[in-house]
Protein backbone atom coordinates (compact mmCIF):
# COMPACT_ATOMS: atom_id res chain seq x y z
CA UNK A 1 0.00 0.00 0.00
CA UNK A 2 2.58 2.56 0.80
CA UNK A 3 4.53 2.31 -2.67
CA UNK A 4 0.78 2.91 -3.93
CA UNK A 5 0.64 6.27 -2.11
CA UNK A 6 3.16 7.47 -2.72
CA UNK A 7 2.52 7.10 -6.51
CA UNK A 8 -0.79 8.80 -5.48
CA UNK A 9 1.19 11.68 -4.14
CA UNK A 10 2.95 11.73 -6.49
CA UNK A 11 0.66 12.38 -9.54
CA UNK A 12 -1.55 14.97 -7.71
CA UNK A 13 2.37 16.89 -7.37
CA UNK A 14 2.81 16.73 -10.67
CA UNK A 15 -1.06 17.28 -12.14
CA UNK A 16 -0.38 20.66 -10.76
CA UNK A 17 2.87 21.06 -12.37
CA UNK A 18 4.12 22.18 -15.19
CA UNK A 19 1.15 24.77 -16.31
CA UNK A 20 -1.38 23.64 -14.05
CA UNK A 21 -3.29 20.87 -15.59
CA UNK A 22 -6.75 20.98 -13.13
CA UNK A 23 -6.58 25.34 -13.91
CA UNK A 24 -6.42 24.70 -17.79
CA UNK A 25 -9.26 21.98 -17.72
CA UNK A 26 -11.52 24.69 -15.44
CA UNK A 27 -11.06 27.63 -17.52
CA UNK A 28 -11.53 25.47 -20.92
CA UNK A 29 -14.72 23.89 -19.32
CA UNK A 30 -16.58 27.49 -18.37
CA UNK A 31 -14.84 28.93 -21.67
CA UNK A 32 -17.34 25.89 -23.51
CA UNK A 33 -20.04 26.59 -21.83
CA UNK A 34 -19.90 30.50 -22.07
CA UNK A 35 -19.62 30.35 -26.08
CA UNK A 36 -23.10 28.50 -26.13
CA UNK A 37 -25.10 31.51 -25.02
CA UNK A 38 -22.68 33.45 -27.62
CA UNK A 39 -23.80 31.41 -30.17
CA UNK A 40 -27.36 30.63 -29.67
CA UNK A 41 -28.59 33.72 -27.60
CA UNK A 42 -29.04 34.57 -24.18
CA UNK A 43 -32.99 33.14 -23.76
CA UNK A 44 -33.04 31.49 -20.94
CA UNK A 45 -36.03 29.99 -21.81
CA UNK A 46 -34.31 28.73 -24.65
CA UNK A 47 -30.96 27.86 -23.29
CA UNK A 48 -32.76 26.16 -19.81
CA UNK A 49 -33.58 22.54 -21.67
CA UNK A 50 -30.14 22.13 -22.92
CA UNK A 51 -27.92 23.55 -19.82
CA UNK A 52 -27.47 20.24 -18.45
CA UNK A 53 -26.47 18.41 -21.90
CA UNK A 54 -24.48 21.52 -22.62
CA UNK A 55 -22.17 21.36 -19.14
CA UNK A 56 -21.85 17.56 -19.90
CA UNK A 57 -20.60 17.56 -23.34
CA UNK A 58 -18.45 20.69 -21.80
CA UNK A 59 -17.13 18.78 -18.93
CA UNK A 60 -16.49 15.41 -21.37
CA UNK A 61 -13.99 17.50 -23.59
CA UNK A 62 -12.68 19.37 -20.91
CA UNK A 63 -11.55 16.12 -19.00
CA UNK A 64 -9.34 14.91 -22.22
CA UNK A 65 -6.79 18.02 -21.95
CA UNK A 66 -4.49 16.40 -19.15
CA UNK A 67 -4.53 12.78 -20.20
CA UNK A 68 -2.16 12.51 -22.63
CA UNK A 69 0.48 13.12 -19.99
CA UNK A 70 -0.76 10.97 -17.41
CA UNK A 71 1.39 8.03 -19.12
CA UNK A 72 3.90 9.27 -22.11
CA UNK A 73 6.00 11.52 -19.74
CA UNK A 74 6.44 8.12 -17.54
CA UNK A 75 7.25 6.26 -20.39
CA UNK A 76 9.38 8.31 -22.21
CA UNK A 77 12.03 8.93 -19.26
CA UNK A 78 11.60 5.25 -18.22
CA UNK A 79 9.85 5.81 -14.73
CA UNK A 80 6.94 3.47 -16.48
CA UNK A 81 9.43 0.30 -16.45
CA UNK A 82 10.38 1.44 -12.52
CA UNK A 83 7.25 0.99 -11.99
CA UNK A 84 6.27 -2.04 -14.04
CA UNK A 85 9.08 -3.84 -12.00
CA UNK A 86 7.95 -2.39 -8.70
CA UNK A 87 6.45 -4.45 -5.65
CA UNK A 88 2.86 -2.52 -6.62
CA UNK A 89 1.16 -4.77 -9.45
CA UNK A 90 0.78 -2.60 -12.53
CA UNK A 91 -3.26 -2.59 -12.70
CA UNK A 92 -2.80 -1.35 -9.17
CA UNK A 93 -0.86 1.51 -10.40
CA UNK A 94 -3.00 2.42 -13.40
CA UNK A 95 -5.51 2.15 -10.86
CA UNK A 96 -3.35 5.11 -8.48
CA UNK A 97 -3.21 7.23 -11.27
CA UNK A 98 -6.41 7.06 -12.43
CA UNK A 99 -7.67 7.94 -8.57
CA UNK A 100 -5.19 10.89 -8.66
CA UNK A 101 -6.21 12.06 -12.06
CA UNK A 102 -10.22 11.96 -10.52
CA UNK A 103 -8.80 14.18 -7.69
CA UNK A 104 -6.56 16.72 -9.84
CA UNK A 105 -8.74 17.22 -12.51
CA UNK A 106 -11.74 15.97 -11.92
CA UNK A 107 -12.67 17.28 -8.58
CA UNK A 108 -12.36 20.72 -9.92
CA UNK A 109 -14.33 20.56 -12.55
CA UNK A 110 -17.13 18.93 -10.54
CA UNK A 111 -16.69 21.94 -8.00
CA UNK A 112 -17.01 24.43 -11.31
CA UNK A 113 -20.28 22.06 -13.30
CA UNK A 114 -22.73 24.05 -11.19
CA UNK A 115 -22.21 27.37 -11.61
CA UNK A 116 -21.83 26.91 -15.54
CA UNK A 117 -25.17 24.64 -15.55
CA UNK A 118 -26.78 27.90 -13.40
CA UNK A 119 -25.11 30.13 -16.28
CA UNK A 120 -27.16 27.87 -18.83
CA UNK A 121 -30.31 28.06 -16.98
CA UNK A 122 -30.47 25.18 -14.31
CA UNK A 123 -31.94 26.12 -11.25
CA UNK A 124 -30.23 27.24 -8.19
CA UNK A 125 -31.74 23.89 -6.35
CA UNK A 126 -29.99 21.75 -8.58
CA UNK A 127 -26.77 22.61 -7.53
CA UNK A 128 -25.64 20.05 -5.10
CA UNK A 129 -26.72 17.30 -7.80
CA UNK A 130 -24.99 18.64 -10.34
CA UNK A 131 -21.85 18.53 -7.92
CA UNK A 132 -22.63 14.87 -7.16
CA UNK A 133 -23.77 13.37 -10.55
CA UNK A 134 -20.34 15.48 -11.84
CA UNK A 135 -18.05 13.86 -9.23
CA UNK A 136 -19.48 10.21 -10.24
CA UNK A 137 -19.11 10.89 -13.81
CA UNK A 138 -15.69 12.15 -13.42
CA UNK A 139 -14.52 9.07 -11.47
CA UNK A 140 -15.66 7.58 -15.26
CA UNK A 141 -14.20 9.97 -17.11
CA UNK A 142 -10.82 9.20 -15.12
CA UNK A 143 -10.86 5.51 -15.78
CA UNK A 144 -12.06 5.71 -19.08
CA UNK A 145 -9.32 8.14 -19.94
CA UNK A 146 -6.63 6.61 -18.33
CA UNK A 147 -7.74 2.99 -20.55
CA UNK A 148 -7.52 5.51 -23.61
CA UNK A 149 -3.94 6.82 -22.67
CA UNK A 150 -2.61 3.59 -21.86
CA UNK A 151 -4.09 2.50 -25.41
CA UNK A 152 -2.19 5.47 -27.24
CA UNK A 153 1.71 5.25 -25.75
CA UNK A 154 4.11 5.59 -28.05
CA UNK A 155 2.10 7.01 -30.90
CA UNK A 156 3.43 10.17 -32.43
CA UNK A 157 -0.21 11.90 -32.15
CA UNK A 158 -1.18 10.56 -28.32
CA UNK A 159 -3.21 13.37 -27.78
CA UNK A 160 -5.53 12.86 -30.85
CA UNK A 161 -5.44 9.49 -30.35
CA UNK A 162 -6.80 9.30 -26.85
CA UNK A 163 -9.60 11.72 -28.25
CA UNK A 164 -10.83 9.12 -30.76
CA UNK A 165 -10.72 6.49 -28.47
CA UNK A 166 -12.54 7.51 -25.32
CA UNK A 167 -14.47 10.43 -26.68
CA UNK A 168 -17.38 6.97 -27.52
CA UNK A 169 -16.62 5.85 -24.42
CA UNK A 170 -17.45 9.46 -22.61
CA UNK A 171 -21.10 8.86 -24.68
CA UNK A 172 -22.61 6.98 -21.64
CA UNK A 173 -22.16 9.04 -18.66
CA UNK A 174 -22.62 12.25 -20.53
CA UNK A 175 -26.01 10.69 -21.29
CA UNK A 176 -26.83 9.70 -17.36
CA UNK A 177 -25.24 13.17 -16.25
CA UNK A 178 -27.01 15.07 -18.08
CA UNK A 179 -30.52 12.71 -17.58
CA UNK A 180 -30.38 13.20 -14.02
CA UNK A 181 -30.40 16.91 -14.18
CA UNK A 182 -32.86 16.82 -16.85
CA UNK A 183 -35.41 14.46 -14.31
CA UNK A 184 -34.49 16.71 -11.41
CA UNK A 185 -35.85 19.86 -13.46
CA UNK A 186 -38.53 18.23 -14.33
CA UNK A 187 -39.56 16.98 -10.81
CA UNK A 188 -38.46 13.56 -11.40
CA UNK A 189 -36.02 11.22 -9.63
CA UNK A 190 -32.88 11.40 -10.84
CA UNK A 191 -32.33 8.07 -8.85
CA UNK A 192 -32.58 6.14 -12.12
CA UNK A 193 -29.70 8.48 -14.11
CA UNK A 194 -27.49 8.30 -10.89
CA UNK A 195 -27.81 4.35 -10.93
CA UNK A 196 -26.64 3.75 -14.53
CA UNK A 197 -23.83 6.21 -14.04
CA UNK A 198 -22.36 4.80 -10.88
CA UNK A 199 -22.62 1.36 -12.85
CA UNK A 200 -20.75 3.15 -15.70
CA UNK A 201 -17.93 3.83 -13.36
CA UNK A 202 -17.99 0.22 -11.53
CA UNK A 203 -18.13 -1.26 -14.57
CA UNK A 204 -14.52 1.04 -15.82
CA UNK A 205 -13.03 0.05 -12.60
CA UNK A 206 -13.33 -3.46 -13.34
CA UNK A 207 -12.55 -2.78 -17.11
CA UNK A 208 -9.47 0.13 -16.70
CA UNK A 209 -7.01 -1.42 -14.58
CA UNK A 210 -7.11 -4.72 -16.47
CA UNK A 211 -6.97 -3.57 -20.36
CA UNK A 212 -4.84 -0.40 -19.42
CA UNK A 213 -1.78 -2.63 -17.88
CA UNK A 214 -1.90 -5.25 -20.71
CA UNK A 215 -1.51 -1.76 -22.88
CA UNK A 216 1.41 -0.86 -21.04
CA UNK A 217 2.95 -4.11 -20.91
CA UNK A 218 2.63 -3.87 -25.19
CA UNK A 219 4.09 -0.45 -25.38
CA UNK A 220 7.08 -1.85 -23.82
CA UNK A 221 7.28 -4.93 -25.35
Amino acid sequence: MKPLLTLWRRELSLAWAGGGGPLLACGFFLCLTVLVPLASGSDPAALRPIAGGVAWVALAVSSILSLERLFERDFEDGTLDLLALGPAPLELTVLAKAKAQWLAVGGPLAVAAPVAAITLGLPVSLAPLAILAALIGGLGFALTGALGAALSLGSKRGGLLIAVVVLPLFIPPVVFGSGALERAANGQSPAPALAFLVAYVLFAAVVTPLAGAAAIRNAQG
